[in-house]
């Protein structure tokens, strides 16, 4: 593997399951939000037989089925950052104790912001990207699969497993419509997120040092220049 303080090589960053599992969630949030949209202020009813018109029933299942797509991938995306290479533990372990890693951070920050002329040069996630991610994605998705189950187990009925496991959320935060409303205020926050993560993804790509969005297709990490 090249070394990352030469940046005289490609570095080969992220690895085949890391890569799928960032396209299949990256749907899985898609199709969560779509449907999750319409479950919360659901289109006008038609009139008719209601087994002739099972619109609803259908964007419940499709939702149900994405949440455990989005569920059992972060648990194998967990696996794998034990046994995968180092760029694949970034996700879930920030250097929150480096004090370089502060001060690189606090350098995009300052690229962002227009106040340097060039960010730095990093082959995982740059500080302020792995930051985020963590909070926002990582925290984000298990606060969204907690509720999601919780009311998912509310439907099921007692007993089921996803009362059983989730059951405890529902009086813990409130009650049910309280889990509702979060539900849906969660969904805005992951959504937000990931608007941001495409547009900075993209505008890294064109203005930083390294590739970013092909990164993710073919797992390289090319350099733009052989400066430190």
């Amino acid at each position: 593997m090249a070394s990352i303080e030469t940046f005289d090589r490609p570095v080969y960053v992220y690895e085949k399951p890391v890569r799928l599992w960032h396209w299949i969630n990256a749907l899985a949030i898609v199709v969560l939000a779509v449907t999750g949209y319409l479950i919360a202020w659901p289109p006008v009813v038609t009139a008719g037989e209601a087994s002739d018109h099972y619109l609803m029933g259908y964007v419940r299942f499709v939702h149900f089925s994405a949440g455990y797509v989005l569920a059992v991938g972060l648990i194998g995306r967990a696996y794998w950052a034990l046994v995968g290479n180092r760029y694949a533990r970034e996700l879930f372990a920030p250097r929150l104790h480096d004090v370089h890693w502060w001060q690189a951070l606090l350098h995009e920050v300052r690229w962002y912001l227009f106040l340097v002329e060039e960010p730095g040069k990093h082959a995982g996630h740059n500080p302020l990207a792995g930051l985020a991610m963590f909070l926002f994605y990582v925290l984000g998705s298990l606060f969204m699969i907690t509720t999601g189950f919780a009311l998912y187990g509310e439907g099921l009925g007692a007993g089921s497993w996803a009362a059983n496991a989730f059951g405890w959320v529902l009086p813990a935060l409130g009650g049910s419509q309280q889990v509702h409303s979060l539900h849906h205020l969660g969904m805005w926050y992951l959504v937000i997120f990931t608007l941001i993560h495409v547009y900075v993804a993209v505008r890294e790509q064109h203005l930083s040092r390294q590739s970013v969005t092909t990164t993710m297709i073919d797992g390289w990490r090319v350099w733009k220049d052989d400066r430190p």
